[in-house]
């Protein structure tokens, strides 16, 4: 079952619930989803449905982030925005598990002291791997601790 069927019985069930602003944020999401299959023509892989989830929950952080404090309602909706979604995203991979596959990497590319030269090749190969498991920020962020 693709994450639009899910998305969709679980709008249904708030629908049902009379749950509404649950409903309209499960709406958005659908609406992502779609506009994503529509535009690929061909069914979503479950990472690039990943990734729409986890961009829509960026968006609604980015906003939370930017919204002024008293702005108490925006602020409230991009919270349930996020709290829905999450219900849909995978669990993201920590620190450690990225590091396994840095050093995974790192053999496989054979470079046993890595230097900043080598940072291109490094992330050429494990951003592949991990697109849509890991935060590109965290992985960025371990991959340049190695030449720290």
């Amino acid at each position: 079952m693709s994450k639009i069927d899910d998305v969709r019985k679980e709008m249904m069930a708030a629908l049902k619930a009379g749950d509404k602003p649950r409903k309209e944020a499960l709406s958005m999401l659908l609406s992502a989803l779609k506009a994503a299959f529509i535009d690929k023509r061909a069914d979503l892989t479950e990472d690039e449905e990943n990734a729409i989830v986890y961009r829509e929950i960026k968006e609604a952080q980015e906003t939370i982030d930017t919204t002024p404090k008293d702005r108490a309602d925006i602020i409230d909706e991009c919270k349930l925005k996020i709290a829905v979604y999450s219900g849909f995203a995978p669990q993201r991979m920590g620190d450690d598990e990225i590091r396994a596959v840095i050093a995974e990497v790192l053999k496989e590319l054979d470079i046993a002291a890595p230097t900043a030269k080598d940072k291109g090749r490094i992330m050429k190969t494990l951003m592949p791997r991990v697109k849509g498991k890991a935060d590109g920020n965290a992985v960025n962020r371990l991959v340049s601790e190695l030449f720290a």
